[in-house]
């Protein structure tokens, strides 16, 4: 599988991460992820403080809560539970919430060479993952929209929570070439390692061997998954900015403030730059002219 980069984000008490220096590390990977076979990926361990990656093991909701998704339809998903964020204790809540946050955007966007990626504050399809016994993931490439947010998801994030894992007990991920014919690389979901990788309509991954753990023991990981805005938004919906109206009962000059800001938005919207600029220039031309006169 080759050598895998033993990286920490310098993640500090209070989970705090300093947003330039994680956009540094993610720059520093950038060409390793950009690079890989069969697409856009990096394999990282020690990936989290320990600390940090201990603590989430503990607090790793082991009961069953409400709202988990359990699949149990084969192929698609075998004896695999999904646990939701905002159904976990405080930390954990904590912990996700981090992960959505400006300066893991950071680190990612420097780490992928994508620009402007989103959270998603539902967490659909993420969390908390847990296998068991004789459960697997097929081959598949994800889901691309995100129908609710209309948004398109781009990286996944995985982490993995399991301390002493065997490679005889399978769960591998499995990375598989665009056609289908080769599977490219196996990485086994040993604890605080950290797979990214984009997703796209050939980005072919799943752990579709049934695991063959002892009883009672799960294959556990953290999921994260990453978007970008459609770039139809920007021709669809109308890019003002901020519009102001005033009151009904303001004096006359604040009328007119508040008029000149909302046809100057009416005027940035349907105008091409070259004629607003002369329409500026005009308007700034009859204010001297204006301010001239006794």
């Amino acid at each position: 599988m080759g050598e895998i980069p033993q990286v920490t984000l310098p993640i500090e008490q209070g989970l705090r991460l300093n947003a330039q220096e994680a956009r540094a590390l993610g720059d520093l990977l950038h060409e390793d992820y950009r690079s890989a076979d069969p697409f856009p990926h990096i394999v990282i361990d020690d990936f989290l403080p320990r600390a940090m990656a201990d603590r989430i093991l503990e607090h790793f909701p082991v009961a069953p809560l409400e709202s988990d998704v359990n699949f149990n339809i084969g192929y698609g998903g075998q004896f695999k539970r999904q646990v939701m964020p905002e159904d976990c204790d405080d930390f954990c809540r904590e912990v996700f919430h981090f992960f959505n946050s400006a300066p893991i955007l950071q680190f990612l966007e420097g780490l992928t060479g994508i620009p402007a990626l989103l959270p998603d504050p539902y967490f659909a399809g993420g969390g908390f993952h847990e296998t068991s016994r004789g459960g697997k993931l097929g081959i598949h490439a994800d889901f691309r929209v995100n129908e609710t947010l209309s948004v398109q998801r781009r990286l996944n994030l995985l982490v993995y929570l399991n301390p002493t894992w065997q490679e005889d007990w399978l769960g591998h991920l499995e990375l598989w070439d665009k056609p289908m014919e080769r599977c490219i690389k196996k990485v086994v979901p040993v604890f605080n390692r950290c797979v990214v990788f984009s997703t796209d309509a050939d980005t072919w991954h799943g752990h579709p061997d049934p695991l063959n753990t002892p009883d009672g023991v799960t294959r556990r990981s953290m999921a994260l998954y990453y978007y970008t805005a459609s770039r139809s938004i920007i021709d669809e919906v109308p890019t003002m900015s901020t519009l102001y109206k005033a009151r009904p009962d303001d004096p006359a000059d604040i009328k007119a403030e508040a008029a000149r800001f909302q046809k100057d938005q009416y005027l940035r919207q349907w105008l091409p730059p070259v004629v607003l600029r002369g329409v500026h220039k005009v308007g700034r031309g009859l204010k001297k002219l204006k301010a001239r006169q006794p």
